[in-house]
């Protein structure tokens, strides 16, 4: 698998597969790499630092530093394609097509080959929009899915919601397409170009508000349900629990447990619709059931009674909740120039390979030599490359 990647979206997509198995050769320019290379903050270790970033989504790669913009960095990427299954790219629209190397182009090539084109508002042939050139950062795709107008508060500007969340998503949506044209391949014998867009996976993301708009015509509300509730986060002695009520059953259950029986049929709560329309009213009679309590009281009382909740968690509990290490949730990887440090691991156990690989994110161009060697270039080949900035490969002139 060939990665043309930066950033988040493509090297997540490639960092999935690279888990479970794939062998992973990342394209990246000499001299300065994935930008997120150089990107804060930094792992300070024996052997000097290394980007956060650049770690958690490039680990199991291998790193090939090769300049497109030449002829030989060309024809190198073409014998690349020749052998690959897989070609992943997220540059921006236009820039493989520019070199020759849009999805038609490696069909060409290789017609086996499966094109995977992360892009912000997607690339397909009979699919692309008057969006289609323009680039895009995750921040992009939550605004226009919606996302960002529901998170927050009606009182409050719109806000994002975590940092790549749509990076993420759509990597992850990629590999499993690229999976899928795999398996395509296996009964066609054909490769073909896998389109998949920011946009598309926020708005699918998102699919609660296009039901609810359908169904309805009504836009939800920027930090509040219209026809459920309680639904969020409740403060107690020792931080908040987060809870959610979907059904009169569920409340019944809620408030059986919190000693207020007497609020199952209440008139300002018989229904989620009155719930929600009375949910300044209710909440302080909640959390007055919770102000006395810690967190691990709440939801113990509240799991016992067959209620879902959690405790509200910090970065600080996720490191010292158990549950993370033995579930695998929480990877160690040992970099030799940051030392060791802790990742997430990518979703997904399978029974007869439950463990991932734990290879640290390459240095640049540290596969550069051993990629071209299986290519079948001789070594003072590769080394005129390196002479004349073709590649870059550490332990050797120009690199």
């Amino acid at each position: 698998m060939v990665g043309l990647e930066q950033y988040m979206s493509g090297p997540y997509c490639t960092m999935v597969l690279a888990d479970a198995g794939a062998e992973v050769i990342k394209i990246e320019r000499p001299g300065t790499g994935d930008p997120r290379r150089s990107i804060p903050p930094f792992a300070e270790g024996p052997g000097g630092r290394k980007a956060a970033g650049f770690m958690a989504y490039n680990r199991n790669k291998k790193s090939l530093a090769l300049d497109l913009r030449s002829p030989e960095g060309q024809e190198i990427l073409r014998d690349l394609v020749a052998t690959a299954d897989v070609v992943v790219e997220n540059l921006r629209p236009g820039a493989m097509d520019k070199l020759g190397f849009g999805s038609h182009d490696l069909l060409e090539l290789n017609p086996r080959i499966i094109t995977a084109t992360i892009s912000g508002f997607g690339r397909l042939p009979g699919y692309e929009t008057h969006y289609a050139g323009r680039p895009a950062f995750d921040i992009v795709a939550e605004a226009m899915a919606g996302i960002m107008d529901l998170v927050g508060f009606e009182d409050r500007p719109p806000t994002y919601t975590i940092y790549g969340l749509a990076d993420i998503y759509t990597g992850l949506a990629t590999a499993n397409a690229i999976t899928q044209a795999l398996f395509l391949r296996e009964r066609t014998g054909l490769g073909q170009q896998v389109d998949v867009s920011l946009l598309d996976a926020m708005v699918s993301l998102n699919e609660r508000m296009v039901a609810l708009y359908s169904v309805t015509g009504q836009p939800g509300i920027r930090g509040r349900l219209r026809h459920a509730w309680p639904r969020g986060a409740f403060a107690c002695a020792d931080g908040y629990v987060a809870l959610n009520v979907p059904d009169d059953l569920m409340w019944r259950r809620l408030v059986e447990t919190a000693g207020r029986p007497d609020l199952a049929d209440h008139p300002l709560a018989r229904t989620g619709t009155d719930r929600a329309s009375n949910a300044d009213t209710l909440r302080p009679m909640i959390e007055a059931w919770m102000a006395d309590k810690t967190r691990e009281e709440v939801v113990d009382a509240l799991n016992a009674a067959g209620m879902p909740a959690a405790p509200v968690y910090t970065a600080e509990d996720v490191f010292e909740d158990p549950h993370f290490r033995d579930r695998g949730s929480l990877v160690e990887i040992l970099d030799p120039v940051a030392g060791a440090h802790v990742f997430a691991r990518t979703p997904g156990h399978l029974a007869q390979a439950p463990e991932i690989p734990r290879r640290p994110a390459p240095a640049l161009g540290e596969h550069t030599r051993e990629v071209l060697a299986a290519l079948g270039r001789r070594p003072d080949e590769i080394q005129w490359f390196v002479e004349r900035g073709v590649v870059e490969a550490p332990g050797g002139n120009g690199g």
